[in-house]
């Protein structure tokens, strides 16, 4: 291999994200973490985006990192009303997956030649058998947890054991994990006739054929299942499950500073954010609201009220109220729209952090060591709070799952205990100090992207 300074010389590797900021952020976080090792790193996008969200992010990436090809991957027109999902992130999956004809000339047309392919799980059933034809070497990025990743290898397995989801007993249980709980299952993966259950299935069963896994988590934080995963426990021939998180927030994604929490005691504010997707009903926002205000804790509260961004239109004082718009003011911050979520979150005086479970909110809070209460509302989220809870960066409440309206008595009295949880607390910093190791020079991150460019080298 030539002077890995040298960026024509270096590998020269491709990242294919998928739709939604749950995706794109790890997608960028990495092209930016590889460019920084010297890999030469195109990142190909496609155009429109679902969100606005998504756009700014883009172009914000681009203009930071200019050393990073943009490369537009142009859809094919496709007819929604072919398939059973309104959702629009899912929709635009499908779509890109349609589109993987068009592939094998826009990589003949990158140069110097591709030493391999990033590409996100939700693609993987359509991307894979044509890397594989040009002999192209194919990494999946897996965008949640590893214990996610465990159930989404195993479940075609399951699938095929039975003839109805009627059949899954309470518990499931996956070789070499402890037994997960039916109901942590997303609801949708039972409906076999959903569009996300199919692509879900096919992608658990091609995966397989990719030349690695790439994982957004880190050893401490999920010990039995990368062990099992890495063992063949789970599934037999899996390749390489390569732990390469936390992967960093970059100075490219931050916003302007929240001045108001630079006039707050140290550890006494509680962050409320539900992501990019995640909108609840308004009445549900509003029990929220009261709980907040009944916990008596300093709080940056985000509302967010639709599931795409272009169409979060209404007012705070039409979706609170106007009498609880003031309530809320007097302790804490209200808003809606984009946060810079690492700026909250790194502060002094945060401490706690009301979370979807969505990967990138509970890797960013192991980060900077936030404890969390965990409010999973779909997805992969309740998984991803069970590890929350057996690794100790917080606690979760399963009662409240399951679409039923959470009074806020209840939730302030949750909110309150969270900040008040010394024990929890000092199990959040012992993870922030393994997350900063994990990407130090000889942890687990760095050996893992030190194995990547390994892999490649014979390739180029």
């Amino acid at each position: 291999m030539a002077d890995s300074g040298s960026k024509t010389q270096s590998p020269h590797i491709a990242l294919f994200p998928s739709s939604g900021m749950g995706h794109l952020t790890p997608f960028l976080r990495l092209a930016a973490t590889l460019s920084n090792q010297n890999f030469h790193v195109t990142v190909i996008t496609f155009h429109p985006t679902v969100s606005f969200t998504e756009s700014k992010i883009l172009s914000s990436f681009f203009s930071a990192f200019p050393q990073i090809t943009s490369k537009e991957f142009h859809l094919l027109p496709f007819d929604p009303s072919t398939v059973n999902s309104k959702d629009p992130f899912f929709l635009q999956f499908e779509a890109i997956r349609r589109s993987a004809p068009l592939l094998s000339p826009l990589f003949s047309s990158l140069s110097p030649p591709l030493s391999a392919l990033i590409t996100d799980i939700t693609l993987a059933s359509s991307f894979l058998p044509i890397t594989s034809n040009l002999h192209l070497p194919n990494y999946i990025l897996f965008t949640s947890s590893a214990k996610m990743l465990a159930f989404l290898t195993y479940y075609p397995s399951l699938i095929d054991t039975i003839t109805n989801t009627t059949e899954i007993g309470d518990e499931i249980k996956i070789p070499g994990l402890s037994t997960i709980p039916k109901s942590l299952i997303p609801p949708l993966l039972l409906d076999l006739t959903k569009l996300f259950t199919t692509q879900f299935i096919e992608n658990g069963r091609k995966i397989i054929e990719s030349n690695g896994v790439l994982i957004n988590t880190f050893n401490t934080l999920e010990p039995e299942s990368l062990k099992a995963l890495n063992e063949g426990k789970v599934i037999k021939g899996l390749p390489p499950v390569i732990p390469i998180g936390p992967l960093v927030p970059c100075d490219f994604e931050k916003g302007s500073p929240l001045l108001w929490l630079d006039d707050q005691p140290e550890g006494s504010v509680v962050y409320v954010s539900f992501g990019s997707r995640t909108a609840m009903s308004r009445e549900q926002i509003r029990e929220l609201g009261v709980g907040l205000v009944k916990s008596g804790c300093r709080f940056v509260w985000v509302v967010k009220d639709s599931k795409v961004d272009t169409e979060d239109e209404e007012d705070l004082e039409v979706v609170l109220g106007n009498g609880l718009v003031e309530e809320v003011k007097k302790k804490g911050i209200v808003m809606k729209g984009w946060i810079d979520q690492e700026e909250v979150l790194s502060h002094q005086a945060v401490s706690g952090f009301v979370s979807h479970c969505g990967w990138n909110s509970v890797s960013e809070a192991a980060w900077h060591g936030v404890s969390m209460l965990a409010w999973p509302q779909h997805g992969d989220q309740m998984i991803n709070a069970d590890v929350v809870r057996k690794s100790g960066l917080g606690m979760w409440v399963e009662s409240w799952v399951g679409g039923n309206l959470v009074k806020g008595e209840e939730i302030g009295e949750k909110i309150k205990e969270l900040m008040e949880d010394e024990g929890l607390r000092l199990k959040a910093a012992h993870l922030r100090d393994e997350a900063r190791k994990a990407v130090d020079v000889g942890g687990s991150s760095e050996v893992g992207l030190l194995k990547l460019r390994k892999d490649l080298e014979p390739a180029m």
